[in-house]
């Protein structure tokens, strides 16, 4: 019998108790375990460790890669590209944003990591043309450099769509933890836009921040939005996100740090007083802040298929 510590006693019971559903799911009891004892923390390293011999390595078969594309004149200005090798076309976009608590992170963390190629795999499975981008950090480029170069992304991926195989009508955006905050930044601020309306059929955000008054902000939050609280309000995307008609999906983990969870429960509220109607919104049992993006393209389906109902109703 495996042996509990005495702070698992909770997570334990809590296991024990999910329902059905969650206790059928593609997850693997050793690999639940393993994320209770990390616990609920951002652990990038030791959640890659859990889930990196799950994923493909290259080269990736049918696919075609484009790497280090510059979308804009910055050192960190580049995108991937992941497009099928059938020679369809008008297919959907999905851009991706990483995270990185504003100061760190990459479209693909290290030379020979999986992530965030799994990402890019699973939308090219899925028949999404995947781009994978990377944007300036703080606190060199603080606020609003990151949402500054995701609309340049857009803008570029909007102009090379159809060169691509892509739908410039069905761009979607997608962001996770830092990433999904620039997201809904980017959602929320259309004075950042470089193309009318926006340029995007939705937007999908993943254990982000979105009020950075409900909580004190950390020093790497800091790092990027700045230190007079008087600014956060106008610098958050709550209300934006509120008074946009974009079709929006939201996530978060049951694992993730409670303020991420808090702050899924307060756009979900917010975006269901929209006239456009409700978020998509989806809080993954068993997953943790890091799993719930390093099991893209993995068995573990169920953010995936989430995100595929919401490309295919708007909803």
């Amino acid at each position: 019998m495996r042996r509990i510590k005495p702070a698992l006693m909770l997570a334990a019971a809590w296991l024990a108790t999910t329902p059905a559903q969650a206790q059928q799911s593609p997850m693997p009891d050793d690999i639940a375990w393993e994320l209770i004892e990390i616990g609920r923390v951002i652990d990038p390293s030791k959640t890659a460790a859990i889930y990196a011999p799950l994923q493909q390595k290259e080269p990736y078969t049918g696919i075609k890669v484009q790497r280090d594309i510059r979308y804009g004149p910055a050192e960190r200005n580049l995108l991937d590209v992941f497009t099928p090798e059938d020679g369809a076309s008008s297919r959907p976009i999905l851009i991706f944003v990483h995270g990185g608590a504003f100061i760190a992170g990459n479209k693909r963390t290290t030379p020979d990591s999986p992530f965030y190629d799994n990402v890019m795999l699973w939308a090219a499975k899925n028949g999404f043309v995947g781009v994978n981008m990377t944007y300036r950090l703080a606190p060199k480029w603080p606020w609003p450099a990151g949402v500054e170069d995701v609309a340049s992304a857009v803008q570029w991926v909007g102009a090379n769509a159809a060169q691509n195989g892509g739908d410039p009508s069905r761009v979607f955006l997608m962001g996770h933890s830092a990433g999904a905050v620039h997201v809904a930044t980017y959602v929320a601020h259309p004075e950042f836009h470089k193309i009318q309306g926006g340029g995007l059929a939705g937007a999908i955000m993943v254990s982000g921040i979105y009020d950075l008054t409900a909580s004190p902000l950390g020093d790497k939050e800091m790092a990027y939005f700045g230190t007079d609280p008087s600014r956060f309000q106008e610098r958050s995307s709550l209300q934006g996100l509120q008074a946009s008609s974009l079709p929006l999906m939201i996530a978060s983990a049951e694992l993730d740090p409670p303020r991420f969870v808090e702050q899924f429960d307060l756009l979900k509220q917010a975006a269901c007083k929209r006239p456009a109607g409700c978020a998509h919104a989806v809080m993954l049992p068993q997953h943790s802040h890091m799993s719930e993006a390093y099991s893209i393209n993995t068995e573990d389906d169920r953010l995936t298929r989430e995100i595929l109902e919401f490309v295919r109703t708007g909803k």
